[in-house]
């Protein structure tokens, strides 16, 4: 019976969630292969996306300011990566150009590379404004290697720039 209900409030939520659309303004597959360090092929984690109709990491920054909390929009994006969860590649940090935006993954159903920081990649899933509490801080904090003495300076909760990734696209180098 838990699990029937459980089902039940997941449908309704993400079924709510999908109300909320919002045009996105593509870049150039040609801009997206020079960023992605003139990659040819990805690897695909996740759900299988594709690299069109994707915006820069400055349009997503833009977008982001016009949400309150609650909303979420669906968007692909590109942007590098600052920081990966080094415990289990559960979580990473991606630059948005003054703020940085927490990357999560559907249903924790897959991870990144620990080793991905400094690249470029393409994320598809939902953007959304979340209020994080001072717990989740100090856990993501630790997670991304701070000190116990670090993790406890955190005392407030912070407003963040949240993303749910269905899918990435990771480039792999030609080789030579």
């Amino acid at each position: 019976m838990k699990k029937i209900l459980l089902t039940l409030a997941l449908v309704g939520i993400i079924t709510s969630c999908k109300n909320d659309k919002s045009e996105e303004t593509p870049i150039s597959n040609t801009s997206v292969t020079e960023n992605m360090e003139n990659s040819k092929n990805y690897k695909s984690i996740g759900d299988k996306i594709s690299d069109d109709s994707v915006v820069t990491s400055q349009e997503l920054l833009e977008k982001y300011k016009k949400l309150q909390l609650g909303d979420t929009i669906d968007v692909k994006f590109i942007s590098e990566v600052k920081e990966v969860c080094q415990n289990k590649g559960c979580w990473m940090k991606v630059d948005l150009g003054d703020q940085d935006a927490m990357v999560t993954f559907k249903d924790y159903g897959f991870f990144m590379p620990k080793d991905l920081s400094g690249k470029q990649i393409i994320m598809e899933g939902k953007a959304y404004v979340e209020e994080m509490s001072v717990e989740d801080q100090r856990h993501y904090a630790e997670d991304g290697g701070a000190t116990p003495e670090e993790a406890l300076a955190i005392t407030e909760p912070k407003r963040t720039f949240s993303f749910k990734a269905n899918g990435v696209l990771i480039p792999e180098l030609e080789k030579h």
